[in-house]
């Protein structure tokens, strides 16, 4: 494929002096590749809180770090890092909601991993270098296709094919031997009707904690077919990504002995000091993504527009893992609960997830816009597991299916002038059938006579859900400075694979999600600002509680009741040409009501309403911009309150530094609140006497103050009774908070130099 893509490159230089329009309207064209993201995304008239991001914004921060990062300083938004520095396993929270709970799509089609309901950005390297535009909306969100969104919705446009030819080279490089290289090229328009672009990336760095390297090699392709009033487009693209394992994370008490970048994952094994002796070199995570798109947008008329489009994902990968002293019967290579055994395990994966989504739109631009669409979805999976050095050896292996089908129906009516109405309903039907969630020895599986097991004994899980989720608004421009709106919406969301492996014995429920939205927008040639209130009161919400499964994936389960309650604001200044001032800000409280412990005595304590985890109070952003004659200068800050690690309310846990005799110490259940400031200079140039249409040279300095903070974590103290007659946490697992918490810290000052040419 790599060879195809260097052939491309060749031929865009032998077209370029081809590239013609021969009667076709370019801003036709480009309107009409538009269309296949009209259906599912939010626009002026539309009563709920969004935030849009073109290509040239993203361009300007995408640096090699993943899309979360790219996305952290809109509103209401954190993220995360396993690596440290935004390079790597990364994941991306909404209002506090977790990345299960948010709707991805690309061109409408869905992008989360069927069965834990996440997108792994390692899989997509660089692909925000291939896109047009994002749009996040906060909240329930418009009818999309896919997961369901309980805290938002991000939808991304892949890049319109061009009407002009180009080649351009990106590089990136810096701190923890990170960098990136990009190329990307356009054939522009041949003959008036095809065009060719494509993208060839490599992303690597050997992170800020110890061994977290990452390496992602991708590429995007696409082809199309343009006439006057039909666009053809097929899409394809890559991920192979290599990653050492980073997502332990690691105690305060090991970071005092080994250092903050320690890293646990790997260690083969302890000298009489407690030193790590060695690390396992494969303790890397692998896999390779390949995604198909077929995408048809059809003008039927001026008013109605047909959008229609084929998918299919392929994923193969496994990760390895070193396994000191494990009891050897687990994997089947015992007969007896006493041996034990270090050992290497191989867990893995192979998956086709393919459907079609459509949709009609119809716009009389008189004030009646209407959109009906909607898909259907079917994820195949395998998963299976081998003991490294044991020939033809597996130890589990199950399939797991889901079938997805939604449609919608969406309108926006302004029935009086200025005053519109929207409604918004959707009805989804889920099918998610698993052979055994377990990854575990001797499950859905029979011992033959012959010593072999036969896998495939029936699914023992076999769900069916049917969702209705309406949505109802009003938007009142009152003049075209001001504008109002307020909206009601119900969101439904079934269980992930986690859930159910998770919380085994227990009955699983749904979600329900009621969220009100209110807000006001001001906007003046000089000045905009607005306000954005939310309520999102839930009933069985699949909430994080801070621990960590066995392979180091946070556990979730059904609360009875919860809310989200806060207020977004948003402002923007620019009062001359050079200058731009950007700030926004997210107050909210985040609770569950009645949560409660069980102690070591097996006694369950009523905690009444508690704190959500990783759902801060305070999240505040500022971006103050230059730009003049080619020079920009951006200072970005950020600060975030603190966060709970578990749903508890409790902000430390009893401890003792010293086996026997020791000192009680109190530790931190906390993801303490942290401001970080980053810096980007950058100079712009055109070259066109050396055949360059421009060139933009820079660097960023990230984390200027060197804040030491901590992105992750993750907490499983024990209950007893206090003195009182109450509950406190406790560590009784290991010293300080040694096997209790977890932290994943963030790293300190860092530098990328970037350079960008166009020709």
């Amino acid at each position: 494929m790599k060879r195809f893509v260097f052939q491309l490159l060749a031929l865009v230089g032998v077209v370029n002096v081809n590239a013609q329009n021969d009667g076709l309207d370019s801003l036709l064209s480009l309107e009409l590749q538009d269309v296949q993201v009209v259906s599912t995304r939010a626009s002026k008239k539309t009563p709920m809180a969004y935030t849009n991001m073109d290509k040239e914004v993203l361009r300007a921060v995408n640096f090699g770090q993943d899309v979360p990062y790219l996305l952290s300083l809109t509103p209401s938004i954190t993220m995360t890092s396993d690596a440290g520095n935004g390079i790597g396993y990364t994941s991306l929270r909404v209002r506090g909601t977790d990345p299960s709970r948010i709707n991805i799509t690309a061109n409408g089609i869905p992008m989360n991993d069927a069965e834990s309901a996440q997108l792994y950005w390692v899989n997509m390297g660089d692909f925000a270098s291939s896109v047009q535009s994002m749009q996040i909306q906060r909240g329930v969100g418009t009818s999309t296709n896919g997961a369901g969104a309980f805290g938002a919705t991000l939808n991304m446009q892949t890049e319109n094919i061009g009407v002009e030819p180009y080649l351009g080279l990106d590089f990136s490089g810096g701190s923890y031997y990170s960098h990136k290289e990009t190329v990307r090229f356009g054939t522009g328009l041949l003959n008036g009707h095809w065009g060719i672009q494509g993208r060839l990336s490599n992303i690597g760095s050997k992170g800020y904690l110890d061994r977290a390297s990452t390496k992602l090699n991708s590429y995007l392709i696409q082809g199309g077919y343009f006439s006057d009033n039909t666009v053809v487009k097929l899409i394809t693209w890559n991920g192979v990504e290599e990653t050492y394992h980073a997502w332990n994370y690691t105690s305060k008490y090991e970071q005092s002995l080994y250092g903050r970048t320690y890293n646990s994952c790997g260690v083969m094994g302890f000298d009489d000091n407690d030193n790590p002796t060695g690390y396992y070199d494969n303790q890397t995570d692998n896999y390779h993504q390949q995604n198909y798109q077929l995408i048809l947008n059809q003008r039927i008329s001026q008013l109605l527009n047909l959008n229609a489009a084929l998918h299919y994902t392929r994923g193969d990968g496994y990760y390895e893992q070193y396994k000191r002293k494990r009891y050897l019967y687990k994997y089947g290579l015992s007969d007896n609960g006493i041996d034990r055994g270090n050992l290497i395990e191989q867990k893995k994966m192979a998956n086709d997830f393919y459907g079609a989504v459509a949709s009609l739109v119809y716009n009389d631009r008189k004030g009646v816009e209407a959109a009906f669409g909607g898909g259907w979805n079917k994820y195949d999976g395998d998963h299976f597991g081998n003991v490294v050095g044991v020939p033809n050896y597996e130890y589990y292996r199950n399939n797991a299916k889901k079938t997805d089908f939604n449609i919608y129906a969406k309108a926006n009516y302004e029935f009086l002038h200025g005053l519109s109405a929207f409604i918004d309903l959707q009805y989804r039907c889920i099918n998610y059938k698993m052979e055994d969630p377990a990854d575990e020895y001797g499950h859905n599986c029979v011992l033959l006579s012959d010593g072999t097991l036969k896998y495939g004994i029936g699914y023992i899980i076999d769900e069916k859900f049917n969702f209705f989720n309406p949505k109802f608004g009003l938007n009142y421009d009152i003049t075209p400075n001001h504008r109002l709106y307020a909206s009601y919406a119900i969101a439904h969301k079934e269980p992930t694979r986690n859930d159910y492996e998770d919380n085994v014995g227990t009955e699983m429920k749904a979600e329900r999600l009621n969220d009100f939205e209110a807000g006001y927008k001001f906007q003046s040639e000089h000045f905009s600002a607005g306000a954005n209130l939310y309520w999102m009161s839930y009933k069985d919400q699949f909430v994080l509680t801070g621990e960590l499964n066995n392979i180091g994936e946070a556990i979730a389960k059904n609360v009875g009741k919860s809310y989200r309650l806060g207020v977004e604001l948003e402002a923007a200044w620019q009062p001359v040409d050079w200058l731009r001032w950007d700030a926004n800000a997210t107050w909210s409280r985040n609770r569950a009501k009645d949560w409660t412990v069980t102690d070591n005595d097996g006694d369950t304590h009523n905690l009444g309403d508690t704190p959500l985890s990783f759902s801060p109070d305070l999240i505040l952003n500022n971006i103050l911009t230059f730009n003049y004659k080619g020079l920009k200068a951006s200072i970005q800050s950020q600060y975030i309150s603190d966060q709970y690690l578990t749903n508890t309310g409790f902000k430390e846990m009893e401890c003792q530094d010293a086996w026997s005799n020791g000192n009680t110490t109190y530790e931190a259940l906390l993801l303490k609140s942290h401001f970080n400031t980053n810096i980007d200079l950058s100079y712009n140039i055109a070259l066109k006497p050396l055949g360059i249409k421009d060139a933009t040279i820079g660097v960023t300095l990230y984390n200027i103050f060197s804040a030491k903070y901590d992105n992750n974590g993750w907490a499983a103290p024990q209950f007893v009774k206090d003195a009182n007659g109450g509950v406190k946490a406790v560590n009784e697992w290991g010293l300080r908070d040694m096997d209790a918490a977890g932290f994943a810290p963030s790293a300190p000052f860092n530098v990328m130099a970037h350079l960008s040419v166009n020709f």
